[in-house]
């Protein structure tokens, strides 16, 4: 592995991100030091940022770094002082966190947020805002955070994370308020590293994982830590070779649709049992004696609207781990058409389906190829847009087969 320059404190929690890490950790600075009454360079700290990178780059991540940073009573994101500490472990009462557990944020939510937001901070030196996937905002969330983003009180800065700077995904007047930070993908030699130093994960296993992530560090972990992740993702690249009969379309659709559900199903289950059996225990429902009726009624209703919101958010969990397996299928594709087209020293998103790949390139025309790429994209697409996903999958495998 090649040597990358060494982040400290809270910073090294951004995997190849020197150049996001070094303009956050300079405007923190200056953070620092308006809330000493000292002079800043002009447009050295703003109210609003917006964070911007692909699937895996660590958006979040960067987000909470930043946010601990403005806590932090160095102004230089130490990691050891209790703003950092607290802020990391999402504990810090300043601290504001929106991550959306449905398909989209809605306007009740992004009101109630900007109405915390409003006060002065209580225990830390900033308040802030940290709005995960800004892009699921909707029309009204929008328009509630824009007020707040054009006049903001002195004391609070909005963090927003998004896929891009697009307006599909952010408007554009929101956009025109915010400094944009933009991660890149982190080099695969980047992630083997904070795989085996920060997770303890043999190399050789560290290397396969990031060499086969597409720079999507949370993905890498997943693969080097889970067998039934790898099982998963081994499913998905049989795929392309194996539609060899008619029915071959229904079998590989279910088996994506089933691997999905099956994925969202083992993140959910427990958090799902346990924040019911909160809920009830907070409000009672699990008492017994006297006078406990009432107490076990409300639980109830509380129990249904909780359920109503775990089912949207299972909902969201199964588009997006099927969307992880598209990316995989798409960067199969990807990987053929450029073996087929000759390009030296390209780098293979699965290197090591290369033979599949290379027998795939030999097989298969260049304008199938690209038919069955824009195939993927295209039901990330329909998904994306509501389509039921079974039947944007079985659309998709159809012209998989047929080319």
């Amino acid at each position: 592995m090649t040597e990358a320059p060494v982040l400290i404190g809270v910073w090294k929690q951004l995997v190849g991100q020197e150049p996001a890490a070094r303009t956050l950790s300079s405007a923190s600075t200056a953070a620092a030091r308006i809330i000493e009454n000292q002079p800043v360079a002009p447009g050295a700290m703003t109210h609003a940022w917006l964070v911007t990178g692909p699937p895996g780059s660590g958006r979040s991540t960067a987000a909470r770094v930043f946010a601990a940073a403005l806590q932090c009573s160095t102004g230089t994101g130490c990691g050891e002082c209790p703003g950092c500490r607290t802020v990391i472990a999402g504990t810090h009462a300043d601290v504001k966190l929106v991550a959306p557990e449905g398909l989209s944020i809605s306007v009740a939510e992004m009101r109630s947020l900007v109405q915390a937001a409003a006060r002065r901070p209580t225990t830390g030196r900033w308040q802030v805002v940290i709005i995960e996937d800004a892009d699921r905002l909707t029309e009204g969330a929008s328009n509630a955070l824009l007020k707040a983003v054009e006049e903001p009180p002195d004391r609070t800065v909005f963090l927003l994370c998004a896929p891009s700077d697009h307006p599909d995904d952010v408007s554009v007047t929101i956009r025109s308020r915010c400094r944009l930070v933009t991660l890149r993908t982190p080099p695969a030699e980047a992630i083997a590293r904070v795989l085996v130093e920060r997770d303890g994960i043999d190399p050789e296993r560290a290397r396969w994982a990031a060499s086969v992530s597409s720079g999507h560090v949370g993905r890498a972990r997943r693969l080097a830590t889970d067998e039934a992740a790898r099982q998963r993702r081994a499913t998905v690249l049989r795929i392309p070779l194996g539609l060899r009969r008619p029915s071959d379309v229904f079998t590989c659709a279910d088996q994506l649709i089933s691997a999905a559900e099956a994925d969202a199903g083992e993140e959910s289950k427990v958090r799902d049992e346990a924040e019911r059996s909160e809920l009830r225990t907070a409000m009672g429902g699990d008492g017994t004696g006297k006078g406990v009726a009432g107490a076990k009624r409300a639980a109830e209703a509380a129990v249904k609207q909780l359920e109503k919101r775990q089912k949207s958010r299972a909902t969201r969990t199964q588009r997006d781990t099927l969307d992880l397996a598209l990316v995989d299928l798409a960067a199969f594709y990807r990987d053929v058409l450029v073996t087929a087209s000759g390009a030296a020293g390209a780098t293979l998103n699965h290197p090591d389906h290369a033979s599949e790949i290379s027998q795939a390139a030999s097989a298969w025309a260049p304008d199938s190829i690209l038919r069955r790429l824009e195939a993927v994209l295209g039901c990330r697409e329909a998904i994306d847009l509501n389509v039921k996903p079974r039947i944007a999958v079985e659309a998709m495998v159809t012209t998989l087969r047929q080319g």
